[in-house]
């Protein structure tokens, strides 16, 4: 039986380590989160690691969690951090942006 907030809209604000730049892991991470019609972005950190925030329902964010913790046949992610956060409405698709 599905929790009643299964589908409740979610947001999640996410650090990826190990190898995961220069392996596709933006764009990747982008049509994953497109594909599963989440909202947010994604990007590169100069430490190495990737970022990411997204919103949309619990159960659609864990998928991308999930596709995350894996990523792209090239990289090889060792963590993900996750933290759990109230939305604020993000709108305008899933986006890559510039390194921070």
């Amino acid at each position: 039986m599905a929790s009643a907030d299964e589908g409740a809209v979610a947001r999640v604000h996410a650090r990826v380590r190990g190898r995961v730049q220069g392996v596709y892991f933006r764009a990747s991470t982008q049509g994953e989160a497109q594909r599963l019609g989440l909202a947010g972005w994604v990007r590169n950190r100069r430490d190495g690691s990737v970022e990411l925030v997204a919103e949309g329902p619990s159960d659609t964010l864990n998928a991308l969690m999930r596709w995350v913790s894996e990523g792209p046949p090239l990289a090889s992610v060792s963590q993900v951090d996750r933290v759990d956060c109230q939305p604020v409405g993000l709108d305008g698709g899933f986006t890559i942006r510039p390194t921070l």
